[in-house]
């Protein structure tokens, strides 16, 4: 686990959190800088894992041909739109 996932799982907590409490207090622009703040977590708990991904391939010391190809095919793969992965 590296610094954007611990401060991804914070920015989505807290953003859940106080999209909330605007929603029990009925104010519209809260709950939209509550939901702007947990996309923003989400998004750098996900930089963070492929933070993690690319490290650990990168880091084996075992690693041939094969793995590169592997690890370019992840880093592919994770910038594809989440609804193209149908």
């Amino acid at each position: 686990m590296n610094k954007d996932s611990v401060k991804g799982t914070i920015d989505d907590a807290a953003g859940r959190a106080r999209r909330q409490v605007a929603e029990w207090s009925g104010d519209t622009g809260e709950q939209v800088k509550g939901a702007a703040q947990q996309v923003k977590g989400k998004t750098e708990k996900a930089i963070g894992k492929i933070r993690d991904a690319v490290h650990d391939k990168t880091h084996r010391k075992d690693r041939g041909t094969e793995d590169r190809q592997e690890l370019v095919d992840d880093v592919q793969r994770s910038k594809e739109p989440t609804w193209a992965k149908r």
